[in-house]
């Protein structure tokens, strides 16, 4: 496995890649709070799981009893108060949307394995993600009105887009907060397990998917999302791209030795 965590004074978020996987693990004890050092090595990450073509999976994960539990308070404290320091928090806030399109956008499978608690910007980071799994006892969800805020980090979005205006007016508008196992009956996150047995069920996952081939995987993303946007022939994109898997090497192996299994 080859250990690429970031040599600062402490620990961020490190990265791993043992074969086609990458393992990208939220490690700033106690709550893996967002700041504007927070989001620059999330950029880095992906700089880095981009460049590497042998990558199919990132997986992302937590050291920490809490996934991420959003914005640094002390950040917030420092800006909030001046006209200026607000200015700073819509810039940080385009920042973050930034980075979760870029993860949204990889063309990789993205997969969140959340241990614990997942709220505001850290339920944002999860619902950028193509999968979730989720413990049972976790609490998720987009709280922000609390504060007379709104997730602006792409949450209105993804989880309308996830789970309908219905349930995301039911969350967003209500503060609410839920279970792991009641986020995966809302359509939230797609499997739930015991906290003692999600990372076995994550690992499972991902190691399904790292045997898959990228450029099925990428090219499979970019239909689903065809499927979402009103402007596109999703038909039209799958032919598109099944004319290039076709052309491909190790998709013309892949059959020929299904074929073969067949006779």
């Amino acid at each position: 496995m080859n250990d690429l965590s970031f040599s600062t004074k402490r620990a961020i978020i490190s990265l791993s890649i043992d074969g086609s996987v990458a393992i990208a693990t939220l490690c700033q004890p106690p709550v893996n709070a967002v700041n504007d050092e927070w989001v620059a090595r999330l950029n880095e990450i992906l700089d880095q799981v981009e460049r590497d073509e042998s990558v199919n999976v990132l997986w992302l994960r937590s050291s920490e009893r809490v996934f991420c539990a959003g914005a640094d308070l002390e950040f917030m404290r420092a800006r909030f108060l001046t006209e200026e320091g607000r200015v700073r928090m819509i810039d940080f806030t385009r920042r973050m949307q930034e980075v979760y399109a870029r993860l949204e956008r990889l063309d990789m499978v993205s997969v969140a394995e959340i241990g614990g608690a997942a709220l505001g910007g850290g339920f944002e980071l999860a619902l950028a993600c193509d999968l979730r799994l989720v413990a049972n006892t976790a609490k998720v969800g987009l709280p922000e009105a609390r504060l007379g805020l709104l997730p602006a980090a792409g949450g209105t979005q993804r989880m309308t887009r996830l789970c309908g205006k219905g349930i995301a007016s039911r969350l967003i508008l209500g503060a609410e907060i839920v279970s792991g196992a009641e986020a995966v009956a809302l359509g939230l996150a797609h499997w739930a397990a015991p906290s003692d047995g999600l990372q076995a069920a994550a690992r499972a996952v991902v190691e399904r998917i790292a045997q898959l081939p990228r450029a099925a995987l990428a090219a499979s993303k970019a239909c689903i999302d065809a499927a979402q946007d009103r402007n596109s022939n999703g038909f039209e994109a799958e032919l598109a791209a099944s004319r290039v898997l076709l052309a491909q090497q190790e998709t013309q192996q892949r059959v020929r030795r299904f074929l073969e299994k067949q006779t």
